[in-house]
């Protein structure tokens, strides 16, 4: 019997319909849930399930104490080393219902970085995710590796900073993944699987402007970030294929505290096309180095 994750953001207070119908689904089809304990989107699931009289729930907590069990359903208390603190508590929970799960369901609020992070614990253990962001009306399904990639294309730097900053190195290391059939999917919900092919030029043109600008800061962190986000439009196994370096190399090397090599830079730069140009500082300091094509 398959298990779903359902989960959201703390700002979903209510479920919108498209949720309690996909919910329905899930129910009428006699699937196991498992669900979080916090306020928001994981007390509404509760709320939705505990209405339809629904017994096959189980709900799991950080620590001893849960915070919400409106159904009195069975409960999973994960227990949390000392340091963990703030996002890192709760976390816990949430990695340990994204192995337990077969699928997940997440209703995002189109701004938390935590539920989208529990995506990439599905996808990243070869499960597939619905994304419903609430606001929007729009779902997005996430089967593979490159179904995130072309994702994050879409968002803007400072939300993958945030996403970088508090996944896991191993959260953050996915890995191509097989099709698995849905049974999420209505006809009423409009499903949204970006064209990364569409999105490259527009991506390039800003991803160069990032790096440009992150070469002119002096600092190697806005470098790093600029060029892995580059690199994961344009698909981190392809890059890793055509600089003849690892793909858990490059993850390690273009993640939140990386130190690439200068030639793990230049490589990385020649498979997306660009290449690295020195100005002199005194006629282009406004300007900062130039990456061409």
């Amino acid at each position: 019997m398959s298990t779903i994750f359902v989960g959201g953001s703390r700002r979903v207070l209510r479920l919108p319909a498209e949720a309690k119908e996909r919910l329905n689904n899930v129910i009428g089809n006699g699937f196991n849930v498992i669900v979080g304990d916090a306020s928001g989107a994981y007390k509404a699931v509760q709320k939705h399930l505990l209405e339809s009289a629904y017994e096959k729930v189980a709900v799991f907590c950080s620590g001893s104490r849960c915070r919400n069990n409106l159904g009195d359903w069975p409960t999973h208390n994960i227990q949390a080393p000392k340091s963990a603190k703030g996002f890192q508590f709760y976390a816990i929970e949430d990695r340990e219902m994204a192995r337990e799960a077969d699928f997940g369901f997440m209703i995002w609020d189109g701004k938390s970085a935590g539920t989208v992070l529990n995506v990439l614990r599905l996808i990243g253990t070869g499960k597939k995710a619905v994304l419903l962001n609430a606001k929007e009306k729009s779902a997005t399904t996430f089967k593979t590796a490159a179904n995130w990639e072309a994702f994050l294309a879409h968002c803007d730097t400072e939300f993958r900073h945030d996403l970088r900053e508090r996944a896991t190195l191993d959260e953050w290391q996915l890995s191509e993944l097989p099709r698995q059939d849905s049974f999420f999917d209505t006809p009423d919900v409009k499903s949204i699987s970006p064209d990364r092919g569409e999105d490259h030029a527009r991506t390039d043109d800003e991803s160069m402007a990032d790096i440009n600008a992150a070469l002119a800061s002096g600092n190697l962190r806005p470098v790093v970030d600029a060029l892995g986000n580059l690199a994961r439009v344009r698909g981190m196994s392809q890059v890793a294929k055509e600089t003849g370096l690892a793909r858990e190399s490059l993850y390690r090397a273009l993640s939140a505290g990386g130190n690439p090599e200068f030639a793990t830079v230049l490589k990385v730069l020649g498979a997306v096309g660009l290449r690295l140009i020195v100005d002199k500082a005194s006629t282009r300091r406004m300007e900062g180095p130039v990456l061409a094509e």
